[in-house]
């Protein structure tokens, strides 16, 4: 029933593990670990797994049920990312923390930093190029890397060093920041393109 491809598993893991970038998050982790007092790493895990399991299978069919292309959906994650390099650079709150919430940390983590527009558009590319389970080996992979990250923050955290933490703190929100906008960017490109290809005088 299934075929597994060992290189193709390989691939798959590496291309989603660039992507998703849970070790260029550990700043963010570290962040929303102080702001909420703990990080809900299961929680944070299974719900990223569900999205992205569920982008696997129906993630065309649930983007056009709500009349929603991909590209305005990669613009929306690249918007919120964008909103969190802007936290991380200017030390600001803008995702204000409810402390009676039990989502605290799942919402921003799961998405869009771990399943987020990028990791759910690669995951529809992928399809075109590799059979489904062994995607789905590479989304499982990493998804058990992203968990061992999660539960390891204080230790990241007591390893860096408060000084360390501030400088990755702000590379990395600068690094983000330059995701979301050539995640943007290329979007905003690709629809107005689209609307100009479209255009009567065209």
């Amino acid at each position: 029933m299934f075929n597994f491809d060992f290189k193709e598993i390989i691939s798959v893991t590496l291309i989603l593990f660039s992507v998703i970038d849970i070790v260029g998050s550990i700043p963010i982790i570290i962040d929303l670990r102080k702001k909420n007092g703990h990080v809900q790493s299961e929680k944070a895990t299974i719900i990223s797994g569900v999205l992205m399991f569920l982008f696997l299978f129906l993630g065309t069919t649930i983007l056009n049920l709500f009349g929603i292309d991909i590209g305005s959906f990669a613009i929306a994650g690249a918007l919120v990312m964008f909103l969190i390099g802007m936290e991380m650079i200017l030390g600001i709150d803008i995702f204000k923390s409810d402390p009676e919430s039990s989502t605290g940390s799942i919402i921003p983590l799961a998405f869009p930093l771990i399943a987020g527009a990028g990791t759910m558009t690669t995951l529809i590319s992928l399809k075109a190029e590799y059979m489904q389970p062994n995607i789905s080996v590479g989304i499982i992979l990493n998804l058990i890397f992203v968990y061992i990250v999660l539960k390891s923050s204080s230790w990241l955290e007591r390893k860096i060093g408060p000084g360390g933490i501030g400088i990755l703190r702000k590379v990395f929100g600068i690094i983000l920041l330059a995701i979301a906008i050539k995640l943007f960017k290329s979007n905003v490109i690709s629809e107005l393109g689209g609307v100009f290809h479209n255009h009567p005088l065209h």
